[in-house]
This record gives C-alpha cells, sequence and structure tokens, in this order.
C-alpha cells in the first residue's frame, strides 16, 4: 500500500476553538447581486493566539491504491488512511484552481451527535473537497461522499461553497458514535442575493424532493437544494421533530438556537445586511437580536441587496463593529477614552457584584488569525479569474493582499515556517500586522487614522492595478500565466510588507509620549503637536463620576 502525508490548508489544530469568543464569519454574495458578475464570499477565521498562513497544494496524479495520511485534530493518536484520488487539482488557501472555494463557520448543534471515531474534521473535509472538484455542486457530493465512507468527526459546521457561478450554505452534523455518514442540507444562494454565517445554525425549511437520487444517494431539487436522504427521518428517530416533513426545519432539529447565538452571531448577520437595505428595515429585527422570540424568532437566511456589491463592499463589511446601529461599540463608557470598538475582557462577564454581563461580538475582532474575501470570475481563465484577497490579522487592521488561484508558491510572509507564533519576526505577515494593530487597539481614535491611510492607499494600488495585470495575463499561454500571476502575488505581498513597517515606525514616531505631530505621506513632519482628546463619552463619564473635582473654577483664568 503506497501512502502520502496530508496536511491541511491552515493551523487546523488552532482552529478546533470554536466558541462565540473563538469563531468566524462569512458573508457571501451571488453573481447577480455583485458589481461585476462574481461570486464573492468572506472569511474571517478567529481564534485567539494562532497564526493561519496560507498554504499552497500542487496538482497531481495519483497511482491507483494510493492513500494519503489523515492526522487531523481528532482524538486519534495515530493517523487514519483515506484513498487518494487518481487526480488532486491544486489548491492555493481555501481556493482550488477551477476557482472553486469553501469556506466554514462551526455552530456545534448537539454535542451528542459528534462522533469521535469519525476519521474526518471538518478542515481535512474541505481540503480533501477542494483537491477533488470542479464545481460547487461536485464539492457537495464529494463532501456526502467522504463522510459516508470514513465518518465525520467534528460538531455542527455550515460550510459555504461556490465557483465561479454559483454560491451554496451547506450545514452538516454527525450521527453520534459509531454512526458514519452525517445529515446535511445544502441550499443554492440565489444569485441575486446576499447571505451570511456567523456561527449558527440558519436553514429552516428547504424545498423537498420525492426520493433520493439514485445515482448520487442524496436527494436533489435540481437547482436549489441537495440534502441527505434520512435528514428528517433521522431528526424523528432521535426524538428531535415529530411534525409533517413539510414543516421539518434543520436547524430547530439540529442547531436550535439560544440567546448566545442570536446576540453573539446572527446580530453579524443583521448588521451586514443592514448595510445593504433598508436600516429600518432590518431595525425591526432588534427586538429579536434581544432575545424577544415573539416579536421575530429569525433573521431572513437571504436578502436582495439595494445596490451591487463590490470587492470593497466587502472588505469594509468584514471590518464592521456595529458603528452607527444600536450595538455600537464605540459611543458609549465601554468604549474608553479612544471611542474604541474593541473589548479585553470575555464576551460573558460579571460585575462586581456578580451580575452576569456581556460585550458584543461584531463581524472585525483582534482574535482573526486570518482574513479573506474570495472572488470567483467565470469570464476570465481560471487562474486568473480566481482571487483570494488575503491577509494574516484583524480586517479592521490589515490591508487585502491579491493571491491568485493560479500561482505556484505562497509568498514567504505568508508562508507557514515564517510565521511561528511564539516568536517576533520583521518577516511575517502575521507578526507585522499584529505589531501595528496592538499599537492601535489602545489607543484607536487617536490612531486608526494612520491605518486607514496606509490600508486605503495599498487597496486603491491593488485595484488600479487589475485592469492591465487581467489584460496582460487573459492573453498569456497557461505556463506563461502562472509564472506572471505568481510574481504578481509576490510583489504585491512585499509592498505590503513594507508599507507595514513603514506605519509602524511612523505609529511610533508620531504618538509618542501620548501626542500627535503632523505627518504627510505616512512620513512625520514639522509642526504643531497636538494632544487628542478623549472621546465625549468618556469625559461625561468622567464628569459624572468625579462631580467637582475636575470643573475649573470659573474664578481662575
Amino acid at each position: 500500500m503506497r501512502t502520502a502525508t496530508f496536511c491541511v490548508a491552515l493551523a487546523a489544530a488552532a482552529l478546533l476553538a470554536a466558541t462565540p469568543a473563538d469563531a468566524c464569519t462569512n458573508l457571501i454574495v451571488g453573481k447577480k447581486a455583485s458589481a461585476d458578475g462574481s461570486v464573492m464570499v468572506t472569511y474571517n477565521c478567529d481564534g485567539f493566539g494562532f497564526a493561519s498562513p496560507l498554504s499552497y497544494s500542487a496538482p497531481g496524479r495519483h497511482a491507483s491504491g494510493e492513500m494519503i495520511a489523515i492526522r487531523g485534530w481528532g482524538q486519534q493518536a495515530e493517523p487514519h488512511y483515506v484513498a487518494q484520488a487518481p487526480y488532486t487539482y491544486g489548491v492555493v488557501g481555501l481556493m482550488n484552481e477551477n476557482q472553486v472555494t469553501i469556506v466554514e463557520t462551526t455552530w456545534d448543534g448537539r454535542e451528542e451527535l459528534r462522533n469521535p471515531e469519525g476519521y474526518l474534521d471538518y478542515f481535512t473535509l474541505m481540503d480533501l473537497a477542494l483537491q477533488r472538484s470542479t464545481t460547487a455542486r461536485e464539492a457537495i457530493a464529494v463532501i456526502d461522499a467522504l463522510v459516508q465512507e470514513y465518518g465525520y468527526n467534528s460538531t455542527g459546521e455550515n460550510f459555504v461553497v461556490c465557483d465561479k457561478d454559483e454560491a451554496w450554505i451547506m450545514e452538516i452534523i454527525g450521527k453520534g458514535p459509531g454512526r458514519k455518514g452525517a445529515v446535511w442540507v445544502a441550499l443554492r444562494v440565489p444569485d441575486d442575493a446576499i447571505c451570511a454565517y456567523a456561527n449558527a445554525s440558519r436553514i429552516r425549511q428547504f424545498p423537498q424532493a420525492r426520493k433520493a437520487d439514485k445515482k448520487l444517494g442524496f436527494c436533489v431539487v435540481e437547482g436549489e437544494c441537495m440534502y441527505s436522504a434520512d435528514v428528517i427521518s433521522f431528526a424523528r428517530e432521535m426524538g428531535y421533530f415529530s411534525g409533517k416533513d413539510a414543516d421539518f426545519s434543520f436547524r430547530e432539529a439540529y442547531g436550535p438556537l439560544d440567546w448566545s447565538a442570536i446576540r453573539y452571531c446572527e446580530a453579524r448577520v443583521w448588521s451586514f445586511f443592514r448595510h445593504h437595505t433598508d436600516t429600518a428595515v432590518m431595525d425591526g429585527y432588534l427586538p429579536f437580536l434581544n432575545g424577544n422570540l415573539e416579536v421575530c424568532d429569525h433573521l431572513p437566511l437571504w436578502i436582495r441587496p439595494d445596490e451591487p456589491l463590490s470587492v470593497r463592499d466587502l472588505m469594509n463589511d468584514m471590518r464592521d463593529h456595529y458603528e452607527g446601529t444600536a450595538l455600537d461599540m464605540t459611543a458609549d463608557l465601554s468604549a474608553g477614552p479612544w471611542a474604541s470598538p474593541y473589548r479585553n475582557q470575555p464576551v460573558n462577564f460579571k460585575a462586581s457584584d456578580g451580575t452576569d454581563m456581556f460585550r458584543e461580538r461584531p463581524i472585525g475582532c483582534q482574535q482573526s488569525g486570518m482574513t479573506m474575501v474570495c472572488q470567483m470570475r467565470s469570464w476570465l481563465p481560471d487562474a486568473l479569474g480566481g482571487v483570494t484577497y488575503f491577509n494574516m490579522d484583524d480586517a479592521s487592521m490589515v490591508a487585502y493582499v491579491p493571491v491568485y488561484c493560479g500561482i505556484d508558491r505562497v509568498p514567504d510572509p505568508f508562508r507557514r515556517e515564517n510565521n511561528n507564533i511564539r516568536e517576533f519576526s520583521t518577516e511575517s505577515a502575521f507578526w507585522m500586522c499584529n505589531f501595528v494593530a496592538n499599537m492601535v487597539y489602545p489607543r484607536y481614535s487617536a490612531m486608526i487614522g494612520d491605518l486607514r491611510e496606509a490600508q486605503t492607499e495599498l487597496e486603491d494600488f491593488y485595484a488600479a492595478d487589475q485592469k492591465e495585470v487581467e489584460e496582460k495575463a487573459a492573453a498569456m499561454t497557461p505556463g506563461e500565466r502562472t509564472q506572471y500571476l505568481t510574481g504578481k502575488t509576490l510583489d504585491y505581498t512585499d509592498r505590503m510588507m513594507k508599507r507595514w513597517d513603514k506605519l509602524a515606525r511612523l505609529l511610533i514616531v508620531k504618538h509618542n509620549d501620548q501626542i500627535a505631530q503632523p505627518s504627510e505621506n505616512g512620513v512625520v513632519v514639522s509642526g504643531r503637536r497636538t494632544s487628542p482628546a478623549y472621546a465625549p463619552a468618556f469625559i461625561d463619564a468622567v464628569k459624572e463620576q468625579t462631580g467637582n473635582r475636575y470643573i475649573r473654577p470659573s474664578a481662575i483664568q
């Protein structure tokens, strides 16, 4: 038996933590809801204390009988072996050479349905599906076939599976100890709609077929829905559902919401939708976010946006902290003197009198190990059409770097060996981005303008450069295109690293000793130094708490 070692795409062990404090977000855009006809999806992978580098696996042909060793984060001490596919496609990050992209968020669901004997955790499953699929629909079929044969050992999971034409959402959960396979349902996001996930089950009712497809082994409502043939009967067997098939809700059976899932997860979805439709309509869901299910017990699964979304729109959406909403994290005393949208305490905490407290959990958060905005374009050659805008850290604090799916190596600052979580390095994208971010976090309102200037400068440059790249690369042979796109990706990454080094040096000089010196084009210039003002909400709270202590007597000039 021939064997080969298999490596998951990211730092998989660190991704195991999928609690409300350590979790993820996906924003999804159908091709008719995008400004240029592309399918788009995003991914913030959140979890304190881990780096999430960019991976690459080359395409290849494999001998009959070849097996691969699976070393995920399950309970097994020894590797399990899975049959290799005859041919595997190249994968960069979470997009393969055919522009198939798979991202995820975890929602746990019913703990008794986790099967520790299963071979496949969710991230291994994603990576295998990317290596073996040419379309989103094929990837979903591959996922089903793999869990049927080898077993699934993770908890409830949402996969967003996209290609250059379609976006699908897939919710999946195992069947418990000793039972292979999984129950799942997948829905196609309408082409003119946007959708989102943030660690809660969201699919309720779905279109149903009369019987399973004999060839595929699962049910298909053509172009709309796919689901495991036993998704309803298994729920009946387990006592999760007893009504009519037409009334079956996947969410209520396998991942019922509690207040935490609503406020920490669905609120992210609400805020994304609110950016792209009537705000008054979305504010009508605030009672739901506050736990009042008598008014409403769910958000829409997807909406039609008022205007088509661009890549830059999605980048900004990934930086959201509920600004300008009822959940705004910058508008009260908890934001501190520098109006910060970041909080250091856990999501759940207690006041000194024992009162249970919580903090908001926005899309943009400091614990992201990486962030990406993926764009799939049907009118361009695959190697050029698929772009992952990528960086390592909080989306709010980084510039997104274009990485084409047709490259043949990863830029050094994004490579695993250059991103040691325990050792700072100026050659590491993770550490350079965190270096800057951790200067800005404590003095947010004073410093964020300097970061936004550098961020906008880079992302404007990358956007402006795409037209020329597309024109040149489209006319090349496949081999020439690979080398050209690899070179562009390396150059883009190098430009980001140099600009972030310049930004770090600017911040320490410009804001030394908690003052601010004037700057132009990222360089300190001569001029008057100023003392940035505290946030008004903080000043007012100090006045209220201290009474006359800091009020200047009017008689003393």
